[in-house]
């Protein structure tokens, strides 16, 4: 199985916030967000692993600022470290500025989805090739993620973690 890189993931979504997404605020819904970031990054592990992708988790949503009413909304999504048969997703929403064209970071998200075959069961991906520096910092801080998250879950022991535990070394 070929390794492939960040890059070959890479899926970018641009949309429109309409009045139906809106909250009383008018500002984006946070769900209507997440169902996007969603998509975006099913697409992104798809294209890593040319298989069928389920999402199994969402590690982490930052909601730092809010997306008002008629904004053009761009999310990146790039696969940020490939494991056995998952994939950590990483994701980057912008909104553009409505006079300047300006993109500025609004939020950012990790997803996790899992590779499956025609029967649901995990099937291995290529492992992951991170080139820039943002993607290699990602990628190392992946690991670390998958440890807290596979301990705080019970599945892992926390002496069993080498990355946590050379944090605090």
């Amino acid at each position: 199985m070929t390794a492939r890189t960040a890059e070959e993931s890479k899926t970018i979504m641009t949309d429109l916030v309409l009045p139906s997404e809106t909250n009383p605020l008018n500002n984006l819904f946070g769900g209507e967000l997440l169902a996007r970031m969603d998509r975006a990054a099913s697409i992104a592990a798809r294209r890593h692993s040319r298989r069928i992708v389920v999402t199994a988790s969402v590690n982490h949503v930052a909601f730092n600022r809010s997306i008002p009413l008629g904004s053009v909304v761009t999310i990146e999504a790039k696969v940020s470290r490939a494991f056995k048969s998952s994939m950590e997703v990483y994701l980057d929403v912008w909104i553009e500025d409505r006079e300047s064209g300006e993109c500025i970071k609004a939020n950012e998200a990790i997803y996790t989805f899992v590779a499956v075959d025609e029967t649901g069961r995990p099937i291995r991906v290529p492992e992951l090739i991170a080139e820039t520096d943002l993607e290699k910092q990602r990628f190392e801080a992946a690991l670390r993620r998958k440890q807290l998250s596979l301990v705080v879950a019970g599945k892992m022991k926390p002496n069993d973690a080498t990355e946590l535990k050379a944090l605090f070394e």
